[in-house]
């Protein structure tokens, strides 16, 4: 309609007027249209506003805090060599996803005091899970590909073992001792510089020698590690 009206000659506008003499009228309705949208906007907008703030109160007054521990992962990737004219082959991988609790102040030698001489779930919370793309070796125990949870027997004063377990998925603290695949005895030396947070490492030995490296765990004052490879 608006393009109509301005393609228009001087006298066909005129006859034009004349028969809707209207027409201020007809234009305003777009106008009124353009107000009544704002009118909706500011509204809409306040009420978004508001509806943030509310949920800032809402979080306020549930008293909302942070978990005493969080989640990490360490994980080595395995790769093949490229044949000429051939597409890469697909990586294979081992990885452990663990609960990592924090000191904040208390003595850790590692591990908690009430968790020494015991099970323990190498962690916080969920299992340890330990996930291998390839069968491998740790220390002396050979770990068929798939998926595992990964438990200590700790000591205060003798030998920590590794405890590889075949059942997974379950709480951390659910350990049943008939689901061994096996266990390893560890290494471990004392730190001169205490570690706050529990940490795991899967660490490459480098090079082109055949996939090699170290599983390594500190806590504390304490650091306990195995060998691990191909099989």
């Amino acid at each position: 309609m608006h393009v109509a009206i301005g393609s228009e000659t001087s006298g066909n506008r005129e006859s034009q007027l004349g028969r809707e003499p209207s027409l201020a009228r007809r234009r305003l309705p777009r106008f009124a249209s353009e107000k009544m949208i704002r009118r909706c906007i500011f509204p809409v907008s306040v009420g978004a506003a508001m509806s943030l703030v509310s949920l800032s109160d809402r979080a306020s007054a549930q008293g909302l805090s942070a978990s005493p521990s969080g989640r990490a992962t360490t994980e080595v990737t395995l790769s093949s060599p490229r044949q000429e004219g051939q597409p890469a082959p697909p990586a294979l991988k081992i990885r452990i996803d663990y609960g990592q609790p924090h000191a904040r102040g208390r003595p850790v030698a590692g591990a908690l005091s009430a968790d020494l001489d015991t099970i323990w779930r190498l962690g916080a919370n969920e299992a340890t899970a330990l996930t291998t793309d390839a069968d491998v070796v740790i220390g002396n125990l050979t770990v068929p590909r798939g998926e595992y949870t990964l438990y200590t027997r700790t000591s205060r004063a003798g030998v920590w073992q590794l405890i590889v377990s075949k059942k997974t998925k379950q709480w951390g603290t659910d350990y049943d001792a008939t689901m061994d695949l096996g266990r390893v005895t560890l290494r471990s030396r004392s730190l001169a510089t205490p570690l706050e947070s529990l940490t795991i490492w899967l660490i490459p030995a480098g090079g082109r020698s055949a996939a090699s490296g170290e599983l390594r765990f500190a806590w504390g004052t304490r650091e306990f590690s195995a060998d691990w490879r191909l099989k």
